[in-house]
């Protein structure tokens, strides 16, 4: 088991702030659970706790990066799409503002706090905002990669994150570039495509279904603007139908972002794994999951109901 995508990104931080003066950070009172308190200690002259105010929050990193610096603002991902999203529409994306947001504790992963801290329209609200690029990653070694290509990357980014801890899928030499998709199986019968931690189930999932001798591809997503075009129709162009997955309502996430792509050139039959735009309750991460049909028992249901 990996160490938690919450510390690895803290610790990025750390480590990238050694090689770059210019790299600060900003936190909305939730240091502590969102990691970038291990910055906070090696750093405190460059490190801003604004308290329980994302809105200015936002703004004041759009004022450090029009002054040359790399702002990273931190806090609950549900806080920076629905309470900061002004200042990141009229400022940051507007001007296309070298700041990057990350989004903690995304889709259900802050599971006994409820529908009031459960992340589950971020990507649409972000996805509609010109000039973002968003990032979701699957585990802790695909974070780091992540952190170190958004504070390269010159612009607005988004970075969803999850509290949990979950086995590395990636290596350390495995490559990550903003922009371009992961085949991670190759299969000539259904492509499913997945993010963040919902790349895992996709996985499982391909593995029950080759038991029934079924092959599917799974192609892991972890860009989802701007999507890699070009991957998804190539992996929908050798099946017969496309599922999606993914922690976010099946409205204005992954799924509608593939489904923009193939009906332009690779029309397919599809289904889509998420929440079915409802409120979640409080309970256990995994029996959450489970309870909203985020699992690979319901991404394999959903193939063979495609296929039949």
């Amino acid at each position: 088991m990996s160490i938690t995508i919450r510390e690895a990104y803290g610790e990025t931080l750390k480590r990238l702030a050694a090689e770059n003066s210019k790299l600060v950070v900003l936190e909305a009172d939730v240091g502590g659970s969102t990691k970038s308190s291990i910055f906070g200690k090696a750093y405190p002259d460059r490190y801003f706790n604004v308290g329980i105010s994302e809105i200015h929050m936002v703004s004041m990193a759009a004022g450090f990066a029009r002054c040359g610096m790399v702002p990273f603002a931190n806090t609950f991902a549900v806080f920076m799409a629905l309470r900061a999203v002004d200042p990141v529409n009229s400022l940051i994306c507007y001007d296309k503002l070298n700041v990057k947001l990350a989004g903690a504790y995304g889709g259900m992963s802050d599971a006994y706090d409820g529908a009031s801290h459960h992340a589950l329209c971020d990507i649409a609200v972000m996805r509609s905002l010109p000039n973002m690029t968003i990032i979701s990653v699957c585990d802790a070694v695909q974070t780091r990669k992540a952190v170190q290509a958004a504070a390269e990357y010159n612009g607005p980014v988004y970075l969803r994150l999850s509290r949990e801890a979950m086995p590395d899928i990636y290596q350390t030499d495995s490559p990550f570039a903003i922009g371009s998709a992961n085949l991670l199986t190759d299969g000539a019968d259904v492509a499913i495509f997945a993010t963040g931690m919902m790349v895992h189930q996709a996985l499982a999932a391909a593995n029950l279904l080759k038991q029934q001798g079924i092959e599917a591809s799974v192609t892991d997503i972890h860009t989802i603007k701007p999507i890699d075009e070009k991957a998804v129709v190539a992996a929908a162009a050798k099946v017969k139908c496309v599922v999606t997955a993914e922690e976010h309502n099946i409205i204005g996430g992954l799924g509608s972002a593939v489904a923009e792509v193939l009906t332009k050139t690779c029309p397919r039959k599809m289904a889509f794994v998420g929440v079915e735009d409802t409120f979640t309750e409080s309970g256990a991460y995994k029996s959450l999951l489970k309870k909203y049909g985020l699992s690979a028992e319901n991404i394999v249901q959903k193939v063979l109901h495609l296929l039949k």
